[in-house]
């Protein structure tokens, strides 16, 4: 197995094991080594404990500021955790990958606007398009085909403005999106809702390998907490991805979305993270919606055309 950190990767877990990455604490100097296997097994580790949520986890970091991972989880549950998280990586064929953890490194700063911020991130790709700007475009699974032209139009123009596009990776408006970025030859990110090597939905796959050996690739959740629970309850990541998806961008589109509709979630989370959100006029033309004029009441904003995105971004 590989971790890696940028584009550079190191081979082992027993010589990641004996890497110290000094680890700058707050705003003062560095003062304590971390090692990133052992921060990723403490992590998986919280995540196995009865009643963990990003909430819940997130509450216990913000009563102290400076903690790891580890410092919250005995040796021996961390070996654990870390045995059957690599365990579950390598049945995924997953051997290149990343982890970014708060306090370590090139950890973004922009993350912790969060509501429930994450302690870790794991990653595949090239971690420096995080460091570009970034608009994510989001919407329905179920888009129309007008959607889908709307999302791939926009995905090139921002390209065009070298702005890296932020997906979901899911059926309709994220697919869409990731597609007409790549091949206008720009950069994009796709933020899953699964573990690296799980694959959701499969006709994905071929394109979330593309993106996580060409682009970047970034999930949030716990790989052996995943596979020991129920489809269903695993169901619950997606939502929260998206809080992560738009702290990584400097704004977010919507371009269609039902009443219901997952990508509301993002909304909120913009508009909480102090973030653009922006609503194509589309949507506030539909008759069976009503949440386009609830979210311009809270500061979001109308786009009838292209330049209200490009005058607002400056």
């Amino acid at each position: 197995m590989e971790l890696g950190r940028g584009d550079r990767y190191v081979t082992g877990i027993a010589e990641l094991n004996m890497m110290a990455k000094l680890a700058p604490r707050g705003s003062g100097p560095a003062i304590a080594p971390i090692s990133p296997m052992v921060e990723l097994g403490a992590y998986e580790a919280l995540w196995l404990e009865k009643g963990a949520t990003f909430k819940t986890l997130a509450d216990r970091f913000a009563q102290d500021p400076n903690a790891l991972p580890s410092d919250f989880v005995e040796p021996g549950a961390v070996e654990a955790a870390l045995k059957e998280a690599v365990a579950h990586l390598k049945n995924a064929s997953v051997e290149r990958f990343g982890v970014r953890i708060h306090h370590a490194g090139d950890y973004p700063a922009k993350l912790r606007d969060a509501r429930h911020p994450v302690e870790m991130l794991y990653y595949q790709g090239s971690w420096e398009i995080c460091e570009a700007p970034a608009i994510a475009i989001v919407g329905s699974r179920n888009a129309s085909d007008e959607g889908i032209r709307r999302a791939a139009r926009l995905a090139r123009e921002l390209v065009s403005r070298n702005y890296t596009v932020v997906s979901g990776l899911a059926t309709g408006i994220d697919i869409a999106a990731h597609t007409a970025a790549i091949e206008s030859g720009g950069r994009t990110i796709a933020v899953i809702g699964t573990p690296l090597g799980t694959y959701y939905p499969a006709a994905h796959a071929a394109m979330q390998r593309k993106i996580a050996t060409e682009h970047l690739l970034i999930s949030q959740v716990p790989i052996a907490r995943y596979h020991r629970q129920h489809i269903h309850q695993n169901k619950l990541f997606f939502p929260e991805r998206n809080a992560t998806m738009s702290a990584l961008t400097e704004g977010t589109v919507i371009v269609e979305a039902g009443q219901t509709s997952g990508t509301l979630t993002q909304a909120r989370a913009a508009l909480h993270q102090g973030r653009k959100l922006f609503i194509l006029d589309s949507c506030f033309q539909r008759t069976d919606i009503t949440w386009p004029e609830r979210f311009e009441k809270m500061g979001a904003i109308r786009v009838r055309t292209p330049d209200d995105i490009w005058c607002s971004l400056g």
